[in-house]
């Protein structure tokens, strides 16, 4: 326990330097934050109460949020959409990976919904894919993406949301295994299409600091 207790402290301090020093004081903030939140809130639910799911879900959302703040430097409607998505896309995920391994939470004593509660865990599963869904159209509502986004992305949920109502209504291995496979293909595609239909934040005040010389003579004097 010490030599843990060590690692994690010297991790934790040194990786919270790293994210303050080379990328900003929010994503160091957001970095140490969830640490906190997985070890003292999320791990220790995990033996109590089924809430640590939505919990779970949270800390799993903050990373792509703390790449966004990386890069930007700010909070803004890019990555709460971002952290949306994969919250909502952590249910069908993980709802679908533990009804397949019940009998071993069970035996551990975690709470999961898959043991406690197996017809919510189909429902959320259902409801966080429809959510999911729809928070890809405001992505294009929030010029983050272009609508090409929504369209491409269109099929991509129409296949999770079938999957999803499948295990709902069936509640078996087969229907469980399809949608966990189809939730790890169904994430990096949709962040591929994210990535081609996006939209140039800043552009404006590049092209307005870039073009302030435009049509002018710019004197250079070599001494």
């Amino acid at each position: 326990p010490l030599q843990a207790v060590t690692f994690a402290g010297l991790t934790f301090t040194t990786g919270g330097l790293i994210l303050f020093t080379c990328t900003n004081p929010l994503t160091a903030t957001l970095g140490l934050m969830n640490v906190v939140l997985y070890t003292l809130i999320y791990t220790p639910m995990k033996r109590t109460n089924i809430a640590n799911t939505w919990v779970g879900a949270i800390v799993g959302a903050i990373p792509p949020i703390m790449g966004w703040t990386a890069a930007t430097g700010s909070l803004d409607i890019g990555a709460i959409l971002m952290g949306g998505v994969l919250y909502a896309w952590q249910f069908p995920h993980f709802c679908a990976l533990s009804w397949n391994l019940q009998s071993d939470y069970s035996r551990a004593g975690y709470r999961m919904m898959s043991v406690i509660d197996p017809d919510l865990c189909r429902r959320v599963s259902l409801r966080y894919s429809l959510a999911l869904s729809g928070l890809t159209l405001l992505f294009p509502v929030g010029n983050v993406t272009t609508w090409t986004f929504a369209v491409d992305s269109l099929p991509l949920n129409l296949c999770l949301i079938y999957l999803a109502f499948n295990f709902y209504r069936k509640g078996d291995s087969s229907s469980s295994r399809k949608l966990f496979r189809y939730t790890l293909v169904h994430l990096p595609l949709l962040l591929v299409f994210m990535i081609i239909s996006k939209t140039h934040f800043g552009d404006d005040d590049v092209s307005k600091d870039g073009g302030a010389n435009d049509g002018k003579m710019v004197e250079v004097r070599v001494e």
